[in-house]
């Protein structure tokens, strides 16, 4: 598990978590990279939603809300990460 933290740690850059008062290290470490990784996968999907659309049929029976199906789902993981990475700063900080 130490392993995967440490490869985390060279993928996303300046992702260090901030150590929580009263949570083990380790814990701390791993909920801070699964936030940092819940962003990157916002950011994926809402890459792909965009894609999607570039690429999507525009006819009637194209299913035309599936690619902001996407997009929103991405940025709403965005937001939920991002605020909670901002809240737990605040509350270690």
């Amino acid at each position: 598990m130490l392993d995967q933290l440490s490869l985390a740690a060279d993928l996303i850059p300046g992702a260090k978590p901030t150590e929580i008062p009263g949570m083990a290290g380790t814990v701390t470490k791993i909920f801070g990279y699964g936030l940092w990784i819940l962003i990157l996968a916002g950011v994926g999907g809402v890459g792909y939603g965009f894609f999607k659309l570039a690429v999507s049929d525009k006819g009637r029976g194209g299913g035309g809300s599936e690619p902001f199906k996407w997009m929103g789902g991405g940025l709403i993981a965005i937001v939920i990460s991002g605020s909670l990475i901002a809240i737990l700063n605040g509350v270690a900080g």
